[in-house]
């Protein structure tokens, strides 16, 4: 897995991010989702590596084997404006001023914040299975709440803990057939780490809240994404049931938006790895 790939801890002013990079070319930053490690990008990122890029894979802030500060009680350390902040500061210590960005899923609401508070450093960026947290909430009915109660059950406070930590491999499910062996086992040991668990619970309550209000901000100012969008999603999952052409969002939010559905579930990069980085390959190359 991630053969001739580098890796590499960064420490910054409040985290260590543990990454992997390789390649020569353009740089690429891939977020990873909820509960994935960095690790979900060994598919894709070689195939990237191959098209001529430069190919950041970071664990987030508190994923996998990255580490940040505590929780707090407005829940700030774990806001998508925090993480973003390591991301701009790992690329930085890499050489790397400016560069394409992709985002699934939680990793997606990392990404809009960093393009929209540091325009200047992402030529392009691409959304994978993601839309603003804000347009989920905006939108919640009980479709929504049936669907995705786990972000309501993630928000309590000291409970999710409690039920995920007594049995962390009932909780998150996962086939080390689909996943690949070593992704899996990287994942596993993760999931079953409770400081792991409180981040990625962290994530989710700094969503609904200081998050959220960021992106209300953003759009009562008027802030918008400068730089050309790449809106992918999976036609397994159900975004596109939810919302329709979750394109249209996104051009509420950036006026060069394009993108498509592939035939995956919500773990693309490891269901469609093919599909995906030829759609990034293309969209990256310009």
């Amino acid at each position: 897995m991630f053969d001739s790939f580098a890796t590499r801890t960064v420490r910054t002013g409040e985290t260590s991010v543990f990454l992997r990079y390789g390649g020569e070319g353009p740089p690429l930053l891939l977020l990873h989702g909820h509960p994935r490690t960095s690790a979900t990008w060994h598919r894709v990122a070689p195939v990237l590596v191959r098209r001529g890029f430069t190919v950041v894979c970071p664990d987030l802030r508190g994923y996998g084997r990255s580490r940040g500060p505590a929780p707090a009680s407005d829940h700030v350390p774990h806001s998508k404006r925090a993480v973003a902040q390591d991301m701009i500061e790992v690329m930085q210590a890499l050489g790397h001023q400016s560069f394409g960005l992709v985002g699934h899923d939680r990793g997606a609401a990392v990404a809009l914040r960093l393009v929209l508070a540091h325009p200047s450093a992402v030529t392009r960026v691409a959304f994978v299975d993601g839309l603003p947290l804000s347009e989920h909430l905006v939108r919640a009915d009980a479709r929504f709440a049936t669907a995705w109660w786990h972000w309501f059950f993630f928000a309590q406070p000291e409970t999710p803990e409690r039920v995920i930590n007594a049995d962390p491999d009932a909780w998150y499910r996962g086939d080390p057939e689909v996943m690949g062996r070593e992704n899996y086992d990287e994942w596993r040991a993760a999931t079953r780490n409770p400081d792991v668990v409180r981040a990625m619970l962290e994530d989710y309550r700094a969503g609904l809240t200081v998050d959220r209000r960021h992106e209300e901000a953003d759009r009562v100012g008027g802030v918008r994404i400068d730089c050309p969008v790449l809106v992918l999603w999976s036609l397994q999952d159900d975004l596109e049931d939810l919302y329709g052409d979750p394109r249209i969002i996104w051009r509420d939010w950036a006026d060069d938006v394009r993108g498509h559905g592939i035939d995956a579930g919500h773990h693309v990069a490891e269901e469609a790895p093919g599909p995906l980085a030829a759609a990034l390959g293309d969209f990256f190359t310009h």
